[in-house]
């Protein structure tokens, strides 16, 4: 016989009607006090145990074996005072990288404190909810610091007043006692991922520091924080969490346990990025042919396409958007398909449209590669949204896209101006302040703009001196240079809008630029994740990384990493060997 449904609300709230619904039928309940009552009986008999309870007294418990006596577990309070129990806490994934000590904490089934460096709030403002069951200690130097760069108009400055405003709603309404026993619950403003308690320092007498180590020095008073905690919990695991790397090489040093912030990076290892490519075994057509569906359809320029309806192993290990190729043989014509649909355990595969041949030049360029014939597909294909473009350089990510933002808005009308916009982050030292409208100041972060515009120019043969000039001027007149520091509120209908070294920017400047794209807007991100000059950001937490990662499979966007340079033989020579 099935159960009723469960109540919708609390007990306490349910109507007298509702309350009678939710009761089980008489035989229900005669069952399960049988089904209980057997059970109690199977059970080994129950013995007493007293067992210290830390304060002078002491408390009987049943156990199961009296000759084991149970350990006694180390008090979660800051304090002396003996806070009152809580519910155990379920074990939650990891959210950082674990050093042997942490790992031995997580077996052990206790949670652990987790100390925050001030560049890990100022990195990441919502990092206070990224430790799950974990508790989290601020030492007082840490706010401190946060005072001293929470002024300003830098993303910097941004973060330390989100953070600031963040522990300012945590601390209201709290007793002091609790403050200082329990914590502040992290799951108190709507978090429910943060299981643990936030604590501060409130005890300013640290352990002393080693003498070589000045103790008027931020990071030195942190550390005298961690061997005050390591003393005061010593059954319990105590680790700082930090982005800066001598930081945490001197906390290792005297021994305390350190570890970086990871729960930004989307990626542990970059070789994992989604390539945007499979490649096809020999023996595809045999796995896969055997209930095959074809038929033929224009595609967005109007050339037949043929498409597949395929069903086998590799399904399950397609993404949609993704290009398939197959290597060919001696002689033989090869295949390259883009997956369009997964339906279930089949798949749809469309061919491409060939941008080798001469005959499909875009703006004069042909695709010189694979894999620069499927990036050509999604930047001219109007279904993609946003196209990411990851490669090392002189694998052609700019002149492609400016090419195929020029022919969809001189030729096929479809945008009516291409945007290109980039971060000033200098690879040396800064020039400073340049004087001049918005797209003088970023004329000299734009030399690689202008070295394509120069190739492109030169693409018609046959137009003269004088022709190649009125064309650079045509093309200079609908293509627009933005800042990024301009962005914020914007909103761009039918632009074909370019993003340059994207790898140096973070997920919430990426997430500030995609989401200005109005009705019939194309973004296209470029970048190289191999050369990131912005501090505190690595090849798994850059938002061109991040980007990738959130669209995969989203069928109007498309991702393609180029893999062969098509620069020179020099340039391609020296980026092996050197």
């Amino acid at each position: 016989m099935p159960l009723p449904k469960m109540p919708a609300k609390p007990a306490d709230t349910l109507s007298p009607k509702d309350a009678a619904a939710t009761r089980l039928p008489d035989d229900a309940v005669a069952l399960a006090r049988k089904t209980a009552k057997a059970a109690k009986a199977a059970k080994p008999p129950v013995t007493q145990t007293t067992v210290p309870a830390g304060d002078g007294t002491s408390k009987t418990t049943p156990s199961r074996k009296a000759a084991v006596a149970a350990p006694e577990k180390p008090r979660r309070a800051m304090s002396a005072a003996k806070p009152p129990s809580r519910p155990p806490r379920k074990k939650l994934v990891e959210t950082t990288l674990q050093s042997p000590l942490s790992r031995a904490a997580s077996q052990s089934g206790e949670t652990k404190l987790f100390v925050l460096d001030t560049n890990v709030l100022m990195h990441d403002p919502t990092s206070l909810f990224r430790f799950e069951e974990h508790d989290i200690f601020l030492p007082m130097i840490t706010l401190e610091e946060l005072d001293n760069h929470k002024r300003g108009m830098s993303d910097v400055a941004r973060n330390v007043r989100q953070v600031t405003r963040t522990l300012d709603l945590l601390v209201a309404d709290v007793d002091e006692s609790v403050l200082l026993t329990e914590g502040i619950p992290l799951n108190k403003l709507g978090n429910r991922e943060a299981q643990g308690h936030l604590f501060f320092q409130t005890n300013m007498e640290a352990s002393p520091l080693p003498e070589n180590l000045a103790s008027d020095k931020a990071d030195n008073q942190i550390l005298g924080v961690m061997m005050t905690l390591r003393a005061k919990h010593p059954g319990r695991a105590v680790v700082m969490v930090s982005k800066d790397i001598n930081m945490r090489i001197k906390a290792r040093a005297l021994g305390l346990s350190s570890e970086d912030y990871f729960n930004d990076q989307v990626l542990e290892d970059s070789d994992l990025l989604y390539p945007g490519t499979l490649q096809l075994p020999a023996n595809f057509w045999e796995k896969h042919g055997k209930n095959i569906e074809t038929w033929h359809e224009n595609d967005h320029h109007g050339v037949s396409q043929t498409l597949y309806r395929i069903s086998g192993p590799m399904v399950s290990s397609m993404v949609v958007n993704q290009f398939v190729y197959l290597e060919p043989e001696a002689g033989e014509t090869p295949f390259q398909a883009q997956v369009k649909q997964i339906e279930g355990k089949k798949a749809v595969l469309e061919t491409l449209h060939d941008y080798t041949h001469g005959k499909n030049n875009v703006w004069g360029i042909t695709a010189r590669n694979r894999e620069q014939n499927f990036a050509f597909n999604i930047l001219m294909n109007p279904d993609i949204d946003i196209v990411t473009l990851v490669g090392q350089a002189g694998t052609g990510k700019t002149l492609l896209a400016l090419a195929a933002g020029l022919t969809q808005v001189l030729e096929m009308k479809r945008y009516n101006e291409v945007i290109v916009t980039r971060v000033t982050i200098p690879v040396g030292e800064d020039i400073g302040f340049l004087p001049g409208t918005e797209e003088e100041k970023m004329s000299p972060w734009m030399g690689a703009l202008d070295d394509n515009l120069e190739v492109l120019s030169k693409a018609d043969n046959d137009a003269g001196e004088w022709g190649r000039a009125t064309t650079q001027e045509l093309i200079r007149s609908r293509i627009s240079i933005k800042s990024l520091n301009f962005m914020r509120g914007r909103t761009f209908v039918d632009k074909f809008l370019i993003i340059d070294e994207a790898q140096n920017l973070t997920p919430k400047q990426m997430k500030t630029l995609i989401t200005r794209a109005g009705p019939g807007t194309k973004i296209v991100c470029l970048g190289n994740i191999a050369q990131i000059d912005t501090p505190y950001l690595t090849e798994g937490s850059s938002g061109l990384t991040y980007v990738v990662d959130r669209f995969r499979g989203w069928e109007h966007s498309g991702h393609v990493m180029l893999a062969r340079g098509e620069r020179s033989r020099l340039a391609d020579y020296a980026a092996d060997i050197l």
